[in-house]
C-alpha cells in the first residue's frame, strides 16, 4: 500500500504519456532507482558489476548497463557507453577509462579483476549514482514511445499507443514501464530477436490484452514474450534458467 499510494499521489502527476515527457524529483528517482537495483542486483554492491556465465560482457549499474569488450558485438544493444556519458555531464565521478573502450576482455579476466582497483572504483561510482542512473533510465523511457510507433506496422500503432498509455495512468505503470524498457529493451531492434520474435516493450505492448485490467494484461504479456524468447534461444545459452527470476521481476510490477 506505501509504495501505490507514493506513485499513485506523487510520480504519476510528473509523468505524461502523450507529451512523452518525465520529470522525477531526486526522492522518486531514488526510490524508483532502488527498486530497478533490487530486480536486477537484488540490492546489493556486488550486483553492480556482473559478467553472466554464458555472457560476452560485462553487466553493469542498477539496470545492468551492457559493455561489449573491444572487437566483440552481440544482439542486445550496448548501453553502458551512453550511460557512462550521462553520469559524466551530470557531475559523477567518472574516470577516464570508464569513457573508454572495455578494459576486460573476457570473463576469467573480470573475474580475475573483481576485487582490483578498477572494479572497486567502478562499484563506488555506481552505488554513490543511484538517481542518476534512474532518471538515464527515465531518458530512455521518453523516447520509446515514438521510436516503437514507428517501428510497428500501422494497424497497430494506435494498440501500442493505447496500452501504452494505460500502463503509465496506474498507480505502478510508470515504474513498470520504465523498468522493463530498461530490463529488456524497446523491441525495435532488429538484432534482437530469435526466430524472428522480439520480446522487448514493443512486443509486450502489441500482445496486451486490450479489455484485462492494464496492469494485470502488460505482466502477462510480459511472461509471454519472455516464455517465447527461452523457447526460441539458442540451446546454449541455457536461457531457461533465468526465467523464473524474469517472472518474479514482472510481478513488481502488480504490488
Amino acid at each position: 500500500m506505501k509504495w501505490t499510494l507514493l506513485f499513485a499521489l506523487v510520480l504519476m502527476p510528473l509523468f505524461s504519456a502523450k507529451a512523452g515527457s518525465v520529470k522525477l524529483t531526486d526522492k522518486q528517482a531514488l526510490e524508483i532507482g532502488k527498486r530497478i537495483w533490487a530486480n536486477e542486483c537484488a540490492g546489493t554492491i556486488s550486483g553492480l558489476t556482473s559478467w553472466n556465465k554464458g555472457e560476452a560482457f560485462p553487466s553493469l549499474g542498477i539496470a545492468h548497463f551492457i559493455w561489449y569488450p573491444p572487437g566483440k558485438r552481440g544482439p542486445f544493444e550496448e548501453s553502458w557507453p551512453s550511460l557512462a556519458k550521462y553520469l559524466a555531464s551530470n557531475g559523477a565521478d567518472v574516470a577516464p577509462w570508464m569513457l573508454g573502450a572495455c578494459p576486460w576482455e573476457t570473463r576469467a579476466a573480470f573475474v580475475g579483476d573483481l576485487n582490483g582497483n578498477r572494479l572497486t572504483q567502478l562499484r563506488n561510482l555506481l552505488s554513490k549514482s543511484i538517481a542518476l542512473q534512474a532518471r538515464y533510465a527515465a531518458l530512455r523511457l521518453e523516447s520509446a514511445l515514438p521510436k516503437m510507433l514507428h517501428s510497428t506496422s500501422p494497424a497497430k500503432a494506435s494498440q501500442v499507443r493505447s496500452n501504452f498509455e494505460r500502463v503509465a495512468a496506474q498507480p505502478l505503470g510508470f515504474y513498470a514501464l520504465m523498468d522493463y524498457v530498461n530490463f529488456k529493451g524497446e523491441g525495435i531492434n532488429l538484432t534482437e530477436r530469435y526466430n524472428g520474435a522480439g520480446w522487448g516493450l514493443l512486443q509486450v505492448l502489441e500482445n496486451m490484452n486490450p479489455s484485462a485490467p492494464a496492469l494485470p494484461a502488460f505482466a502477462r504479456a510480459a511472461d509471454e514474450v519472455l516464455t517465447r524468447r527461452v523457447k526460441n534461444s539458442p540451446p546454449a545459452r541455457n536461457e531457461a534458467q533465468w526465467l523464473p527470476g524474469w517472472r518474479n521481476r514482472l510481478q513488481t510490477y502488480l504490488k
